[in-house]
């Protein structure tokens, strides 16, 4: 078993995280996808998505996208499963795992890959095109993500944790979405119960990269 990411990428973080929290043990190898490696093979025959992380298994077989990843990982490796533990836990993990990928995660995602400079030419993952950075899709990526905020910081009032009572994948996920307010220079101003959170989470050793 190998994993194949770049380390300053967030998707490749969220893995690494996961591995230092679990104390799961995988050889890890770096495509440099600032220089393209990921484009060359036989990379780009085992991911066609030209995008890091994925994990190639012993049989050869490879699994991408970070959360499949830890996923995968989680149910054959893991001591202590950051997913939960019964359905009814699983279930809350991923409900909140499904929130912040599709109302932060992903809208931040495209407002920070058409607001820094270092990606224009790819704002789509995986991609080298001649698609223009747009202004209006950073405007309407902070947007959207600001109300999935707003319903965060309720949830939070007086919670140590995303779901459950203990560390899980929803709060490794929620970390690298909130930490995208910050290339953005988003107001968080509105959000103390997230910041309070988000404070105690970055501290964690396993979060250290």
């Amino acid at each position: 078993m190998k994993l194949y990411d770049f380390g300053p990428a967030a998707n490749a973080q969220r893995v690494r995280v996961y591995l230092a929290e679990t104390g799961i043990d995988v050889p890890i190898q770096e495509l440099n996808v600032r220089e393209d490696h990921q484009f060359a093979e036989p990379y780009t025959s085992m991911n066609p998505f030209h995008c890091v992380p994925f994990l190639e298994l012993d049989d050869g077989a490879v699994i991408a996208e970070s959360i499949t990843i830890c996923r995968y990982l989680d149910e054959t490796r893991a001591d202590a499963p950051l997913f939960g533990t019964t359905p009814e836990e699983r279930a809350e993990v991923d409900m909140w795992l499904r929130r912040a990928e599709l109302d932060g995660f992903i809208p931040l995602l495209h407002a920070v890959r058409n607001h820094v400079p270092m990606f224009a030419g790819r704002v789509v993952p995986g991609t080298r095109t001649d698609l223009p950075q747009l202004p209006k899709m950073v405007r309407r990526g902070k947007e959207m993500a600001a109300i999935f905020f707003d319903r965060m910081e309720r949830h939070m009032q007086g919670r140590d944790w995303v779901a459950l009572d203990r560390l899980t994948i929803a709060d490794i996920s929620g970390y690298f979405t909130y930490r995208m307010t910050r290339p953005l220079e988003m107001d968080t101003a509105a959000w103390p119960n997230i910041e309070r959170w988000f404070g105690a989470i970055a501290a964690r050793p396993a979060f250290q990269l």
